[in-house]
């Protein structure tokens, strides 16, 4: 897991393993890979945020080497399914093809559209670029409260390795959650 402290709010978010894992599987590390992405679901404990679930890509989204437009019904569907099960959508992930990512200009236009355009209690959505590297320098952490951006950085690599093993499954199959339940 890797833990990024949220500014001044004594709040920490938590990248799980599983999700780290799922980032791993998708990063584009071959000229031929295209971009992957989806949402971020989390539970609250205290003053920890921890990212329980990554989702995506799904058959419906459109990807290229350096495009990602996703399945919006879809991913309306995730957050109600996901809600059922006690988590919260907190925000969204892609990947880039560089080694060390940095969200675009549209990036950030984009998560704090739906900071603004979406119902919800959080002070603000987490958008995580993946590249071509392993964690935690293959990934950006971005906060956005509709407003301001700002990057967050890792504080602790409790039980991290940097040699995490991908997933084996298809480019569908199941979810950190459903993987667990096995």
């Amino acid at each position: 897991m890797i833990e990024f402290p949220i500014g001044e709010s004594g709040q920490i978010l938590v990248m799980s393993d599983c999700v780290l894992r799922h980032f791993d599987s998708h990063r584009q590390v071959r000229a031929w890979h295209r971009e992957a992405g989806g949402q971020l679901f989390a539970r609250f404990e205290e003053s920890r945020i921890i990212v329980e679930e990554a989702t995506g890509p799904r058959r419906g989204d459109r990807r290229g080497r350096m495009l990602y437009l996703p399945d919006r019904a879809a991913e309306r569907l995730e957050i109600e399914d996901r809600f059922r099960l006690g988590l919260h959508f907190v925000g969204d992930w892609h990947t880039h093809p560089e080694r060390t990512p940095h969200p675009s200009r549209r990036d950030i236009e984009s998560i704090g559209e739906s900071v603004l355009k979406s119902s919800h209690t959080l002070n603000g959505f987490i958008l995580v670029v993946v590249g071509r590297a392993k964690p935690p320098e293959g990934l950006c952490m971005l906060l956005h409260d509709g407003r301001n951006s700002s990057i967050l950085n890792p504080v602790s690599l409790a039980r991290f390795s940097s040699n995490l093993s991908p997933v084996t499954k298809d480019e569908f199959g199941p979810t950190c959650l459903e993987r667990e339940a096995e």
